[in-house]
């Protein structure tokens, strides 16, 4: 597992306009035309990071290691059941918006969302929460143009789908499940 000596705690403008966004407002509720199915996003984020004590409790507890460190995490959502969404500290002595953003379901489901913050505005613009995106096995685009609006104004990398940003994050950490599932015991 990777480390770092950051400490910047400070909340990233681009997640505080995320925060704002009610993910569970109808709009963000559609139906899937292919099958039947009601999408709708499953995030609730929140306008802060966890303090690093309750990081560290969690990251213990869902890996029932109690001396798991998991001081690499800023968890700033979660989806309905607990898993958290996080910026992990893996680009040591580089911005919290050049950190990836990864995803740990409260079942043990782990995945990475995206590759940078910038990214991540990417990948809710193209439809997809953290715990869909870090999980799916296919990601077609469900764009949402406030979404899109939203990380039109904060993001730093080009536009590109869910799928090509979720697949260039796996192939750049490729590891990263098996890391965390080291840890468990």
């Amino acid at each position: 597992m990777n480390s770092a000596t950051d400490t910047d705690r400070t909340f990233p403008a681009a997640l505080a306009a995320v925060a704002e966004v009610d993910f569970y407002d109808d709009h963000y509720l559609s139906v899937d035309e292919d099958e039947d199915e009601y999408h709708r996003f499953d995030f609730e984020p929140t306008a802060y990071f966890e303090s690093a004590e309750w990081t560290t409790g969690m990251f213990r507890s869902w890996t029932g290691n109690p001396e798991a460190d998991g001081d690499v995490y800023l968890p700033f959502g979660q989806d309905g059941a607990g898993g958290r969404a996080m910026v992990w500290r893996a680009r040591p002595g580089r911005p919290l918006s050049d950190q990836p953003i990864v995803f740990l379901g409260s079942e043990g489901e782990v995945g990475v969302v995206a590759g940078n913050l910038s990214d991540f505005l990417w990948v809710l613009a193209d439809g997809y929460g953290p715990m869909e995106a870090a999980l799916a096995e296919e990601l077609a685009s469900r764009p949402e143009q406030p979404l899109a609006r939203l990380a039109e104004r904060h993001a730093t990398t080009p536009r590109r789908t869910a799928e090509e940003i979720v697949t260039e994050t796996r192939a750049e950490f490729p590891t990263f499940e098996e890391d965390i599932h080291a840890m468990c015991r």
